[in-house]
């Protein structure tokens, strides 16, 4: 089991094409991740991107786009362990520092994607 652990979804009102768009920028990931270094291991289109991670942790992550509804839920998933090791007292912050990192990134693409679209509106991008 990893010590850093992390598992979040968030629905983005947008198709999987654009919300890959966004994510697949790697000038993106510095500015979501700033500390890691991102090697793509698999760049699966409109379903999503898994990385191998290094630098301030060591191991992988994906972020999986499911079709749902008039968009896509955007499932976030860090597995990894801290460079150098962590003392137990600080696995439970350093998860919570990944799982806002995380969220802040889903946020992001749901802000920018969603931009200017009313409320139970479908997205322009659906059309």
């Amino acid at each position: 089991m990893s010590t850093i652990q992390v598992a979040d979804q968030t629905f983005v009102a947008a198709p999987g094409i654009a919300v890959a768009d966004v994510l697949s920028a790697p000038n993106n990931w510095r500015r979501w991740w700033p500390d890691l270094t991102l090697v793509v291991r698999e760049d699966r289109g409109d379903k999503g991107i898994r990385w191998t991670v290094s630098g301030a942790l060591e191991g992988t992550m994906e972020v999986w786009l499911q079709p749902a509804l008039d968009g896509v839920i955007v499932h976030y998933f860090l597995h990894a362990e801290p460079q150098p090791a962590l003392a137990p007292h600080r696995t439970a912050a350093a998860n919570r520092e990944r799982r806002v990192a995380g969220r802040n990134m889903s946020f992001e693409l749901k802000a920018r994607l969603e931009a200017g679209r009313p409320a139970g509106v479908a997205p322009a991008h659906s059309s």
